[in-house]
């Protein structure tokens, strides 16, 4: 990769919520340009380690870098390089789409570009909706529109904690293909978790497994099912995880 920087690197990454230990340890790098699955079961430390990268939690001990930049001294400017699409629905319910997505892009001190805007909202099917108020919408289009504000100002990595749960087949196939396609056309670095297995096995070219907060597996998924002997990811992940908690 042209980039030798990685996008994102956790450095002895810690984080404890009083006496207990949400992460452990944690060192790992995703390159520029890739996208990349964090995957584990629930409790593994998944959405505790993406929080820490844009500041939503604090970093016990260790260090992040975006590109770089550490997120704890350039917090300002790793931010605006970062695009988040949370697991949980959040939105201004007040608010209409087209206001909700100018708002957002004020959030990082960006002016909106508006064919960018009218992309997003197209591409994702918003643009009939785009002046209806964000509680008026249903359960998938407020997705939608989540997944638009994480894109709206252009970050260069883009962080996507399930992004499908809970959708129809139709909108997974939808964030499936854009996903690619910001990839492979616009160049974002794209961090997936998921406990959909087979969009980790089909977009993404190296895994990553936490449990109970420490890594126990990152390599390449060809990689991973060819030494598991295994035909599919989520063989692979019951065998790893249960393996670990026989340990524990």
């Amino acid at each position: 990769m042209e980039n030798t920087i990685p996008a994102l690197e956790f450095e002895n990454v810690v984080k404890n919520f009083g006496d207990f230990q949400a992460v452990k340890d944690l060192n790992l790098k995703v390159e520029s340009g890739e996208i990349f699955a964090l995957l584990g079961p629930n409790g593994a430390g998944k959405s505790t380690s993406i929080n820490m990268i844009v500041g939503l939690n604090k970093i016990s001990k260790g260090s992040i870098r975006v590109f770089g930049l550490d997120t704890q001294s350039e917090s300002v400017n790793t931010r605006r390089m970062v695009g988040i699409m949370h697991q949980e629905i959040i939105a201004e319910t007040f608010l209409p789409v087209q206001e909700s997505l100018e708002l957002h892009c004020g959030y990082f001190g960006m002016a909106v570009d508006r064919d960018w805007m009218n992309e997003l909202l197209r591409r994702l099917a918003l643009d009939p909706h785009r002046n209806k108020r964000s509680g008026q919408l249903s359960g998938g289009m407020k997705r939608r529109l989540m997944m638009a504000k994480a894109l709206i100002h252009k970050p260069q990595l883009l962080i996507l904690d399930e992004p499908t749960a809970g959708v129809d087949v139709d909108l997974r196939r939808i964030i499936w293909e854009f996903v690619e396609e910001l990839n492979k056309v616009h160049g974002a670095t794209v961090l997936l978790t998921t406990h959909y297995l087979e969009e980790a096995e089909k977009l993404c070219k190296r895994i990553a497994i936490l449990d109970h907060g420490e890594l126990i597996v990152l390599d390449e998924t060809k990689k991973l099912l060819s030494d598991q002997k295994s035909k599919n990811l989520e063989e692979v992940f019951l065998k790893l995880t249960q393996s670990t908690e026989v340990q524990v």
